[in-house]
């Protein structure tokens, strides 16, 4: 078969991203997301996020639908006994709201899930260990419709796996963000150092920390490793970005291109869903112009804070070249400032020439006269100056937000729609 019938012949694959919180779940869906994973107050693997209330999830995913997009919510942790007692009720609440699925990669969660919510599709997440065709075709048995497989496979495994399930089992696989140096995230670092278990939403990230080799009869006496001028992480990988190898994930197979990052910013899913929605469909549409452009999406998630990237395992074992970051070594391309909304009628009604107002929640110092950036969904850049500032509440003009996620009236050279997201560089 010709190339490029071969290639219409392929499954756009979904493009799944993350939202920690109901802004960011918002800011996924109107940049690009087709679906988005989230999670509750309870049962999620990202404690440290803010998570979603019962109302803020039953918000999100009305949103969510009403613009065509699918939600998952995350149920990933290793249950202990516990947990199991307050497992049922919570299901039954999540089935009320109308989720897409339930993401779950504990059997015991599992069975509860499929007694109490027999209608709701569950999702079997990495934290399981999916990583032989056997084991899909295990949940498959079981009613299961789609595996997020292991971050440790490789493209020719996905492919492998691909060819031995059944053709209405869809694979879900990680295209961008944090590589954990566990095996499928179950880490025990996290736990056996701090007390907090990253099994159950808790991780304290050590593999990121500095660290050094102490010999057993040398006490006291502790001996760098050292990996390059900056210091010495043993644990800490690259973050993963396959934003240049889409076809090469479509021809395995994928179904789903998951983003990781429910700790991430809204400019940070903002720009990493914009990018990806804006690559996957120009390869769609015209692969050499999706070759030609690869520089340029590369360049688009790199405009927020960023680790070094790798491509993880899909070619292969990674050695230390392209597996080992720099540790904490961040590069920050933008500061986020904040997201365009509109005014309420007492704060225009206090404003001369209210209608060049937008109102802003601010997330970052930016000052009058300072030149910052309209970011929008299309992944336009506007560049513009900051006419002037006024405190939402008094209408005060100010020559810079003092106060973190002050709410403020802002002008700038050309007004923004509501939802672009307001940045500036570093």
């Amino acid at each position: 078969m010709p190339d490029e019938e071969k290639r219409r012949k392929l499954k756009k694959p979904e493009l799944l991203c993350p939202a920690g919180s109901l802004e960011v779940l918002k800011v996924a869906v109107l940049y690009g997301a087709d679906a988005v994973y989230l999670g509750g107050e309870a049962f999620s693997l990202r404690a440290g996020a803010k998570n979603f209330t019962r109302e803020e999830m039953a918000e999100g995913i009305t949103f969510a639908h009403e613009h065509g997009v699918k939600v998952y919510v995350t149920a990933n942790i290793l249950a202990h006994n516990e947990d199991l007692l307050e497992a049922g009720a919570y299901f039954e609440e999540l089935a009320e709201m109308g989720p897409d699925a339930v993401l779950i990669s504990d059997p015991g969660l599992f069975m509860i899930a499929r007694e109490r919510c027999p209608d709701l599709p569950v999702h079997i997440s990495t934290q399981a260990n999916n990583v032989n065709y056997q084991t899909f075709r295990f949940w498959y048995d079981l009613g299961v419709r789609r595996v997020v497989c292991g971050r440790e496979l490789s493209l020719k495994e996905i492919r492998e796996i691909r060819d031995h399930i059944p053709a209405d089992m869809e694979i879900e696989a990680f295209v961008h963000g944090a590589m954990c140096i566990s095996y499928s995230g179950r880490c025990l670092l996290s736990n056996y150092l701090t007390g907090r278990d990253a099994n159950r939403g808790a991780c304290t990230h050590p593999c990121r920390w500095q660290y050094a080799l102490m010999e057993e009869t040398r006490p006291g006496e502790y001996m760098p490793v050292f990996e390059n001028e900056r210091g010495t992480y043993i644990f800490s990988s690259k973050d993963l970005c396959m934003i240049g190898h889409i076809p090469e994930m479509v021809d395995a197979g994928i179904d789903s291109l998951k983003v990781e990052g429910r700790m991430k910013t809204a400019l940070y899913v903002a720009s990493v869903t914009g990018a990806y929605r804006r690559a996957i469909d120009t390869y769609f549409e015209d692969p050499a112009r999706y070759t030609a452009q690869i520089p340029l999406f590369v360049e688009q998630v790199s405009e927020c804070t960023i680790r070094p990237f790798t491509t993880g395992f899909f070619f292969g074992k990674p050695d230390a070249d392209t597996q080992i970051g720099s540790g904490l070594a961040y590069q920050t391309g933008y500061v986020y400032l904040g997201i365009s909304g509109e005014p309420t009628a007492d704060e225009l009604g206090r404003v001369e020439n209210g209608s060049e107002f937008f109102s802003l929640e601010q997330r970052n110092k930016f000052s009058v006269g300072e030149t910052v950036e309209i970011m929008k969904p299309s992944g336009e850049v506007i560049p513009v100056r900051v006419l002037a500032i006024l405190d939402a509440a008094t209408a005060e003009p100010m020559e810079s937000a003092p106060h973190p996620k002050q709410r403020m009236l802002v002008r700038l050279e050309a007004k923004p729609q509501p939802w672009d997201l307001i940045r500036r560089k570093a």
